[in-house]
């Protein structure tokens, strides 16, 4: 028995929801790219002109260069870190039968639904207590916290579609646990790794509100910096960065989606 076809004005409905939200994501977008080759002093639009000015200033900016270098760090030693423990807390808790799995996997996955504001605030306090107060290693220690949660997640998707069949082929045909790891289930879960990868980079590289609890007098992060520019000076610098960084998404989505396919990972 086949199902009915969905009706025309569901078709309308959906396609005006795609519509919308689309305008809702896009236009701010653009509104700040424009404004980044705006000639005038102030962040304003409609732009004023069109120059490359800002882009310059910013390429030529140390406080601007500094901080990117700052955030490209953090966000490399997060992600590395995230992949590494999330991967086999994944992996772990896909395979194993303990009766508190749950109870750990809830565990785990709760910073994802734990206002950042309050972690923020929670891991000052800590750091204030107990290691002398904020440091570049508790800003990398709370970015950890929030992004490890993503590459459980994505991994544990992964192995939830995974054939449990291969692993026993591998026992089958004689591989030890550790080949078995190595050659069965870590390929399984590739894509899942790399979208948490992906997910655990930007995070990291685009977060304000822990890094403005927790970093160092002397860090300085690139959200940081366009934070304290709108703040004191809002100049169409703040959107020339803020395009660059959307840039920088895009990057990394077209380099995912040549290694593994876009499709594969969603």
């Amino acid at each position: 028995m086949t199902g009915l076809a969905p009706p025309a004005s569901a078709h309308l409905m959906a396609g005006a929801l795609v519509i919308f939200t689309a305008f809702v994501m896009l236009v701010p977008l653009g509104v700040v790219i424009a404004s980044s080759f705006s000639e005038s002093q102030f962040l304003v639009f409609p732009p004023q002109g069109f120059s490359f000015r800002w882009y310059r200033e910013i390429l030529s900016s140390e406080a601007y260069l500094s901080a990117a270098w700052t955030s490209l760090k953090i966000a490399v030693i997060v992600t590395t870190f995230s992949v590494l423990v999330g991967t086999p807390t994944a992996i772990a808790l896909a395979k194993s039968d303990t009766p508190g799995r749950a109870t750990l996997s809830g565990l785990f996955l709760s910073p994802l639904v734990l206002p950042t504001l309050i972690f923020g605030i929670g891991l000052l306090m800590t750091m204030s207590i107990w290691l002398g107060g904020a440091s570049i290693w508790g800003l990398i220690v709370g970015h950890l916290v929030i992004c490890v949660p993503y590459v459980i997640r994505t991994v544990s998707a992964v192995l939830s579609r995974a054939d449990p069949l291969l692993e026993e082929a591998a026992r089958t045909m004689g591989a030890n646990v550790w080949k078995k790891y190595l050659h069965v289930v870590l390929p399984q879960c590739r894509t899942g790794m790399a979208a948490g990868a992906f997910f655990a980079f930007n995070i990291s590289f685009d977060d304000a509100v822990i890094a403005l609890f927790v970093r160092a007098p002397g860090v300085e992060t690139l959200p940081i910096r366009i934070y304290g520019q709108l703040e004191f000076s809002p100049d169409p610098s703040v959107a020339a960065v803020s395009t660059l960084m959307i840039l920088v998404s895009l990057a990394l989505v077209l380099l995912v989606d040549q290694a593994i396919g876009l499709d594969r990972m969603t």
